[in-house]
């Protein structure tokens, strides 16, 4: 089966949701494709206004300093924290959370 893009798995999501829920999924490493773009993908359509205002943010921030935080090996700093942050990490601590269900 191959992947689903943002667009075919939500075609009515809002301009601004489509665009994020792109970027999460395409950061450049598989690893924070899948906690990042996981994330967002089951969420985006639920995330109001302030909680797409810190995805932006969390979007802004480096690859290699996200996936050391979302996978636990690093605790986030205060500068970068968030509570979307902070819920991201929790579920991608959860086993096999970044895993899409095509590959289950």
């Amino acid at each position: 089966m191959p992947p689903v893009t943002a667009t075919d798995e939500t075609p009515d999501l809002p301009p601004r949701q489509r665009r994020l829920l792109f970027r999460a999924l395409h950061r450049g490493t598989k690893e924070c494709d899948l906690m990042l773009g996981g994330f967002v993908r089951r969420h985006i359509a639920a995330l109001d206004a302030e909680a797409l205002d810190q995805l932006e943010a969390i979007l802004e921030l480096p690859d290699v300093d996200l996936t050391e935080w979302l996978s636990g090996r690093r605790p986030i700093p205060a500068e970068a924290d968030s509570p979307l942050l902070r819920r991201i990490a929790a579920e991608a601590a959860i086993p096999g959370a970044g895993i899409p269900a095509h590959l289950r």
